[in-house]
């Protein structure tokens, strides 16, 4: 099948006008010019499909309302349409084992694990490629146990460690962090202080922690599964994750960490809907202003999805190349990150994971193709023809 007549985005240049080749669900072929029988795009982007690190829609899809269960089969099915309909035909379904999460049940051992299952014997009926990301708080009950079940069965795909307790990472402002917990919980600024502390004693020594940070990364690394750290905040956690082998810090909390990431060789992941709105939520780092600092590799769909694309071109107005940079920021350099060496850019010899975008009037993906088959599409796009 040819893709006639589109701007196609490769990983270093714009081709106006030009056809990509698909052939038994692999890029074949690219020519500059367009190709009579094809389907037409009119100019429209071909651009990489999308590669989601770190996506926390799943959860909510299984549970829209705290304590009302959907079927799991109705809820994959759902955010798989949802995902393709974005331009993504990779996604790392971010789910997480929790200790005293706001979520509650949602975040249970018995919960979590009932998704991935669900989504790994989902998979092969889903539109599109769907992975696990396992996110583990390490004060988590039997931690290291329910991880090594879950890489025994072949359920998990990346890891990533997190370490919420609060006064560093993601809750180092205090005050911050209990008038958080005050308003989720609607109880006094007293009561939530009291929670916090609490929670702070009942996290253990600092040894405690290193040590079984250290358990979870070997067990990652003997499964050959990649490891990720959350919300760095020192350049002292910076230097135990490299030392454990991570390969992306996740949200990290200042420019200054950002920079010594980037320096490291680690690879900085930060969310979409931070980039498209030009802040985070709860008050870190600007992806921004990651991004104009070069220390910026890694766009996630985090909480929202249709974000990537406005994410994208909104980063293309500032990078350094263009549409072809920013547009690696979902694709290529996540696919590199996470080690999907056949796919995550428009190359002769990759999958055919493509997403089609309109850029008038409105920024929207009008088609996505995942190994060159259509998963979605608009309409805009005349296949059917």
């Amino acid at each position: 099948m040819w893709l006639s007549n589109f701007t196609i985005i490769g990983p270093d240049k714009l081709m106006e006008g030009a056809s990509l080749r698909i052939e038994d669900g692999l890029i074949a072929e690219i020519v500059p010019r367009a190709v009579p029988g094809g389907v037409d795009g009119e100019g429209r982007l071909l651009c990489p499909g999308f590669i989601d690190m770190h996506g926390d829609m799943i959860e909510v899809e299984v549970e829209p309302r705290a304590g009302v269960d959907f079927p799991k089969q109705n809820a994959i099915a759902h955010l798989d349409a949802r995902m393709a309909a974005c331009g993504f035909t990779t996604a790392y379904a971010a789910v997480s084992f929790c200790t005293n999460s706001f979520r509650g049940e949602r975040r249970s051992r018995a919960h979590t694990e009932a998704i991935i299952r669900a989504l790994h014997e989902a998979r092969r009926a889903c539109r599109i490629d769907h992975r696990i990301h396992a996110r583990f708080d390490i004060d988590f009950p039997d931690a290291k146990a329910v991880l090594s079940d879950l890489l025994a069965a072949g359920l998990v795909d990346l890891v990533s460690l997190m370490d919420h307790t609060p006064g560093q990472g993601q809750y180092r402002d205090l005050e911050r962090h209990v008038a958080k917990i005050a308003r989720q919980k609607s109880i006094s600024i007293e009561a939530a202080h009291g929670l916090v502390m609490d929670r702070i004693e009942s996290a253990g020594p600092e040894a405690d922690r290193l040590n079984l940070l250290e358990q979870f990364a070997t067990l990652a690394r003997q499964a050959g599964i990649k490891l990720a750290s959350h919300d760095d905040d020192t350049e002292r956690k910076l230097t135990i994750m490299l030392a454990l082998g991570a390969v992306i810090s996740e949200f990290p909390i200042t420019l200054d960490v950002a920079r010594t990431a980037t320096a490291m060789g680690i690879s900085v992941a930060m969310g979409a809907p931070n980039a498209m709105r030009g802040q985070s939520y709860s008050g870190n780092l600007s992806a921004r202003e990651a991004h104009a600092a070069g220390c910026l590799h890694i766009l996630a769909s985090d909480y929202h999805p249709a974000s990537m694309l406005p994410a994208i071109l909104t980063l293309a107005e500032t990078d350094p190349a263009g549409l072809c940079g920013a547009i690696r920021l979902g694709s290529t350099n996540s696919a590199e990150a996470l080690g999907l060496h056949d796919r995550g850019a428009l190359v002769p010899g990759l999958r055919a994971d493509i997403a089609i975008v309109d850029v008038r009037p409105m920024p929207r993906v009008v088609a996505t193709l995942s190994e060159g088959r259509l998963a979605y599409s608009s309409g805009f796009v005349p296949f059917a023809r």
